[in-house]
């Protein structure tokens, strides 16, 4: 053997086994074989403890021997039995000092952390170098030292490295001294050979890195995804926003005027939120239908119909990325993946049945539901494929999931009371399986945690003090207003038959042609046609026996969609007597719910979780076909096959939606005062002039919810005849200071003559502002 080079061999079984020889190569042949065939093993748990150097090996029960050419024997002896000998109880780690023989030895752990378990022998110190924790990575290395040697600074893996590769061992007179630096670090020749140093960004660097790490993150892409898919399948939505409204311009002008009136009041005066500038003289008239109060910040910006009108179509369009989304991340965090999740969450937000849903905001900003669930589930660390994982529990993401549950709550009741009852039945559920699980089948000490626990509690509460507050003008809305009950007889109108679940509804582009004829054997066409989707039925199905999730959760996602679908059903399912009907006549707020239909959210939500575990089950597949070929075919084109299912859903979700352009605000809605009524007054004209009242919220006797006070029945009855003495004394009692009369909108009503009539002898002042007739009172 050459002078400064080293040579090993091992002979026998691997290092974990007895009769393990290992053989180092020291300078100038020197050659120290260790026997490792008898006595206990120096380890640290289980870990096997060596510390190879270029003059000696030294192994437990072992007698080493050393003979060289040139240069000395280590000086080691006979161990006793059991014992290490000289090398393994520290004599031997000085081997891995700089060339110069001083320095202190190397403190090789793994993992960086000093071993306090190595074996000792003979009163000597305990073995540096000896791996800790993992059993495989204590095999020795080209030159007898330990694998995942690790050292305290640079300079010490410098001198450890020379050492391993046999220029010097202790007592090798013979080899010269390498060179040092100036400030007296001992210079690595073969450092020229190895890897460049690492870079170290700058403070820029750092950042541009960060930023970059966060655009192509899952939820960043996720995120981004959404809102492009919602600005494309609601086309043509953001086309003209300031003009065009989706589907009518009823319900949405109304709801436009919702989220303007809450944001204006509660910069203005919050206290008489409730007491709303429409239905005059009604009070408590914000609470007459869904109140959107959630989209209040929204309201805050801008003023006027075209800012409102611009307000409405971008929530309109964000509710459907929100849902998308949503949708998206409670199935990834039930345990989907990438594509599957994606399924779910497009089918959620773009299901056939919600295009006839298009003029119901209310109703289309459902996102808020699956991500409180999401965020809920994440917080308590549980997953439908892993289960209960308390490692993975944080309560920020619980108080999120409150918060957001919370504010869907605060969009209306029409959608948030079911939603609360279901959030209330798992919170039930959830105690309920936790006291048997911490008492009686598997009890544990911590099986929940106290900061959780306090996180719960908290939010529980915020949640139901905002429901509950929420309820408080709804209730006095109801007991002032008996005709705003709802009943069964109503109940019978709305309810679907079980066709409705197979028929589009027209805005359907691709079902909606097909299915006119379908559409005409129902009675309320817009709550009646309750499609998901037969491509998300048939991925469902398929999730019925291939899936990720297990059977038992496959049969309870199962009865969510057949129970989600009998309540749907209202009076249509045997008169409703055990299923919709039940829950009409005992639970709280329940009978404020004409639409059964609407829970068909819930029937679309679960078909899209087992959507989900079919298509993740698949891509799971696809990944083992892929790893057992090389090259690994047809792997990227069964990828491919899985976008496949997210194109279909995809394509049935577009819109044939109409687009209507909203009756322009007359200029004198801009400066008359109130008490103010436009005739003629009803339907097609008292929501859109709710909304031109948005430039100076005066005090407005028109106004349009979900049932019609009595007060407007009437007054609606007496101003048909407008101007004559009885009309105008009827709305002198009522405090009516102007009238607003559109001419473009009296066309085959009474006052497309008598607009023209002389009014001095009734004490009026008639002025024309543009196209419009003011009568001053």
């Amino acid at each position: 053997m050459s002078s400064g080079t080293s040579d090993t061999t091992r002979t026998g079984p691997g290092p974990e086994t007895d009769g393990d020889q290992v053989t180092g190569g020291a300078a100038d042949g020197v050659q120290v074989t260790g026997d490792a065939s008898g006595g206990d093993r120096a380890t640290s748990d289980g870990d096997r403890a060596t510390s190879g150097a270029t003059g000696a090996t030294g192994a437990t029960g072992a007698e080493p021997t050393a003979t060289g050419a040139t240069g000395s024997t280590a000086g080691v002896t006979s161990p006793e039995a059991g014992e290490p000998s000289a090398a393994a109880s520290g004599e031997m780690d000085k081997t891995t000092d700089a060339p110069d023989g001083g320095g202190k030895p190397t403190d090789a752990t793994d993992g960086g952390q000093k071993s306090t378990d190595s074996a000792k022998g003979g009163g000597g110190k305990p073995t540096e170098g000896t791996a800790t924790g993992d059993s495989d990575g204590a095999a020795a290395d080209a030159g007898g030292s330990t694998a995942g040697r690790t050292g305290p600074d640079d300079a010490t893996k410098s001198r450890s490295r020379w050492t391993r590769f046999g220029r010097r061992s202790k007592g090798s007179a013979a080899e010269p001294k390498p060179a040092s630096t100036a400030d007296g670090e001992v210079a690595d020749p073969f450092e020229a050979f190895g890897p460049a140093p690492e870079h170290k960004p700058g403070r820029l660097g750092r950042v541009i890195r960060a930023v970059g790490r966060f655009l192509v993150h899952e939820w960043t892409l996720a995120t981004v995804g959404s809102l492009v898919l919602a600005v494309l399948l609601t086309w043509p939505t953001l086309r003209y926003p300031l003009y065009t409204i989706p589907q009518d311009y009823y319900d949405p002008a109304l709801q436009a005027w919702q989220v303007a009136w809450s944001g204006h009041i509660l910069l203005t005066d919050p206290a008489q939120l409730w007491q709303a500038n429409t239905f005059y003289p009604e009070s408590w008239s914000f609470a007459f239908s869904d109140t959107l109060l959630g989209y209040a910040p929204a309201g805050m910006i801008g003023t006027g119909p075209e800012a409102a009108l611009l307000r409405y179509n971008i929530l309109f369009v964000l509710a459907h990325a929100l849902a998308t989304l949503g949708a998206y991340a409670l199935a990834r965090q039930l345990g989907a993946g990438r594509i599957g999740a994606a399924v779910a969450g497009v089918s959620f937000a773009y299901a056939p049945w919600l295009l006839s849903q298009a003029g119901h905001l209310h109703v289309i900003s459902n996102g808020g539901i699956p991500l409180a669930l999401a965020m809920l589930a994440r917080g308590h660390g549980w997953s439908l494929r892993y289960g209960y994982r308390p490692r993975r529990r944080h309560a920020g993401w619980a108080l999120a999931g409150w918060l957001v549950a919370a504010w869907q709550l605060s969009l209306g009741f029409g959608i948030g009371l079911p939603f609360a009852y279901v959030l209330g039945g798992i919170v039930l559920v959830a105690t309920l399986t936790w006291y048997l699980r911490r008492y009686w089948i598997r009890p544990v000490k911590h099986p929940f945690g106290w900061r959780l626990l306090v996180t719960d509690v908290v939010g529980g509460l915020v949640f139901a003090a905002t429901g509950a507050l929420l309820a408080i003008p709804y209730f006095i809305v109801a007991e002032r207003h008996p005709n705003a009950r709802r009943s069964i007889g109503d109940l019978d109108i709305y309810s679907p038959p079980a066709s409705g679940f197979l028929t589009a509804p027209a805005e359907s582009r691709i079902w909606g042609g097909l299915h006119e004829g379908a559409r005409g054997a129902l009675t309320q066409v817009p709550e009646m046609t309750l499609l998901p989707g037969f491509v998300l039925y048939a991925l469902a199905l398929g999730g019925l026996f291939f899936s990720v999730w297990r059977l038992r959760h496959r049969l309870l996602l199962l009865a969510g969609v057949l129970v989600s679908m009998v309540l749907s059903m209202g009076t249509q399912f045997f008169d409703g007597t055990f299923s919709y009907v039940l829950l009409f006549e005992h639970l709280p707020g329940w009978d404020g719910i004409r639409t059964p239909g609407r829970l068909t959210i819930w029937t679309t939500l679960l078909l899209g979780l087992l959507a989900a575990g079919t298509l993740t089950a698949f891509a799971m597949r696809v990944r083992e076909i892929a790893a057992q070929r090389v090259p690994p075919w047809p792997g990227p084109w069964l990828r491919t096959a899985t976008l496949l299912p997210l194109l279909l859903v995809i394509v049935e979700g577009l819109n044939a939606t109409p687009h209507p352009v909203v009756p322009a605000q007359p200029a004198a809605m801009r400066s008359v005062t109130g008490p103010v009524l436009v005739l003629p007054s009803g339907m097609s004209l008292d929501q859109p002039a709710m909304l031109w009242s948005t430039s100076r919220f005066q005090d407005l006797v028109n106004g349009g919810s979900g049932f019609t006070p009595l007060k407007l029945t009437e007054t609606r009855e007496a101003t048909q005849t407008f101007p004559d003495p009885t009309s105008v004394d009827y709305l002198r009692r009522l405090g009516v200071r102007t009238v607003v009369v559109p001419r473009g909108h009296v066309a085959g009503t009474p006052l497309e003559t008598n607009i023209e009539l002389p009014v001095d002898a009734l004490g009026l002042r008639r002025e024309e502002i543009g196209d419009t007739v003011v009568y001053h009172f």
